[in-house]
């Protein structure tokens, strides 16, 4: 908790409190339904909850956008962006049951009114989000045939409409297909061993 405090120190009582609860109830549910390993369970602030913030860093989503999590996990990304962002409406889906269940229990156990989950394929849906997030859960060029058609026109951010993708070490080959990308560093944000390699990719998606 000391870690979100210092990168996120103008949080409301009611996020600290939030993010306060993620350690009891992620270790309470990773015990009937393993979706952290254990290495990970004990090092959920830095290796899940802040390395989601990352995209925070990069972007602050407006009240009213909606956010798709795609292969979503455990819940990260989405979980503690839609703490971070509770005027946000996050979309989080993944193909593994158990691992929606857990996310469910978890925004529920949280209060969280700005998450629906649901064990669903990228590709099944059929809406427009203002950006779509994830965390590696595949290579890029494959990602964007998943979520094609899936972006709104209208813009309301910093940022073009698309992608922000967390992912680590050397990407230069995987991206060289893209023009409208960018990549975000996040030792730029971030301090410790584990974020050397990680970044926040940017790809800006057009309309259908």
């Amino acid at each position: 908790m000391e870690e979100i405090l210092q990168y996120f120190p103008n949080l409301t009582d009611t996020q600290k409190a939030q993010f306060a609860a993620l350690e009891g109830l992620y270790k309470d549910w990773n015990a009937k339904i393993n979706v952290i390993s254990r290495k990970d369970i004990d090092e959920l602030y830095t290796r899940h909850v802040l390395h989601s913030l990352g995209i925070a860093k990069v972007m602050e989503f407006v009240p009213g956008a909606i956010v798709l999590d795609v292969g979503t996990g455990g819940g990260f990304p989405g979980i503690p962006l839609a703490i971070l962002f509770p005027e946000t409406n996050f979309y989080l889906v993944d193909v593994i049951a158990k691992k929606i269940k857990v996310v469910q229990e978890v925004a529920a156990g949280l209060g969280l009114k700005n998450v629906r989950a649901e064990q669903k394929r990228a590709e099944t849906i059929n809406e427009e989000f203002d950006f779509i997030v994830s965390r590696a859960v595949t290579n890029m060029p494959d990602f964007v045939k998943w979520v094609r058609g899936k972006v709104k026109k209208d813009q309301q951010h910093a940022l073009p409409n698309g992608i922000l993708y967390l992912k680590g070490g050397d990407l230069t080959e995987e991206l060289a297909v893209f023009q409208k990308v960018t990549i975000y560093n996040l030792p730029d944000y971030f301090a410790g061993e584990f974020f050397e390699t990680k970044k926040v990719v940017h790809l800006a998606m057009k309309y259908k």
